[in-house]
């Protein structure tokens, strides 16, 4: 590494190859780092080039800096604004108790009542 990179920093690099796992992106002359395919944007992503292309420009974030096996582990997701969480049902849901509460003379009382009926046939006596 020519340069010293450090975590935090944001960056632009150019991607220089892209792999099933992840994009390779260039921050100088010497120097790669490695988007994960997870920290590409946020939500699923199927194939990377839906997103980026080689040889595009591209802003980064330093996740992390392991300069013994010189890598770098960088994000574009990080500089991206977190998408609000889409609600499945607008209705409200219960609590735990308030669902046991709702069941309650039907459960443990039908229980009781099909355990003897399992026991007589069964045959055990």
């Amino acid at each position: 590494m020519a340069k010293k990179y450090e975590v935090g920093d944001v960056l632009t690099g150019k991607v220089t190859g892209i792999q099933p796992y992840g994009a390779f992106v260039a921050l100088d002359e010497t120097t790669q780092g490695l988007v994960h395919i997870s920290e590409i944007t946020y939500g699923f992503v199927k194939s990377i080039t839906d997103f980026i292309n080689i040889g595009q420009e591209v802003q980064v974030k330093v996740l992390e800096v392991d300069a013994d096996a010189k890598k770098i582990s960088l994000s574009i997701r990080a500089l991206q604004e977190r998408p609000p969480m889409k609600r499945k049902d607008l209705t409200p849901r219960k609590s735990l108790q308030d669902r046991v509460d709702e069941n309650d003379s039907v459960g443990f009382n039908s229980l009781k009542v099909k355990l003897r009926d399992w026991i007589e046939e069964s045959g055990i006596k």
